[in-house]
């Protein structure tokens, strides 16, 4: 049983003063390998390959600009979109609130009832045009405001067709 004991730590030692060697002469061929000369197939490939990398990379650049760009238009349009129904709505308000204090006030200078049922016809009638004039001007400004959001938008993708076919 020594003897095998004996025998493997030689085969050991072997193996280990052996793989500095093999490690080495792998080494000596890989740089060699480097000092080849690459044949021109190769080459060729490589440059087409990291032109295309290239190419690609500069088209996904342009488009990422072009996002960012219709983007920032996009949200400045809504900025501006939002703030101007936003206004309207606080004018809305306003003359509303201040014709019911008006007409609250002539209420109590009333002297008959028959005065109060017209003075509140006359006020009914009055708010229900103001207000469906006001309803419409909010319309109308809610389709401009979705109008101009999707603008920037149907531009790019009317762009981006335009690149397709010519392409």
């Amino acid at each position: 049983m020594t003897t095998a004991k004996t025998d493997t730590v030689k085969s050991e030692s072997k193996s280990e003063a052996t793989a500095p060697k093999a490690s080495k002469a792998l080494e000596n061929e890989v740089f060699t390998m480097s000092k080849m000369e690459v044949p021109a197939f190769f080459q060729e490939l490589t440059e087409k390959s990291v032109d295309q990398a290239r190419e690609g990379y500069a088209k996904v650049k342009s488009a990422s600009e072009d996002a960012t760009a219709i983007l920032e238009e996009t949200m400045e349009v809504t900025r501006d979109g939002l703030m101007e129904m936003n206004l309207k709505a606080v004018d809305a308000a306003k003359d509303n609130s201040e014709a019911a204090f008006s007409h609250i006030r002539e209420m109590f200078g009333v002297k008959t009832l028959s005065e109060a049922i017209e003075l509140q016809s006359t006020f009914s009638r009055k708010q229900y045009d103001t207000v469906s004039q006001q309803v419409k001007d909010m319309q109308e400004t809610a389709t401009k405001f979705a109008t101009s959001i999707s603008q920037p938008a149907k531009e790019a993708f009317d762009k981006s067709m335009k690149e397709m076919k010519l392409a």
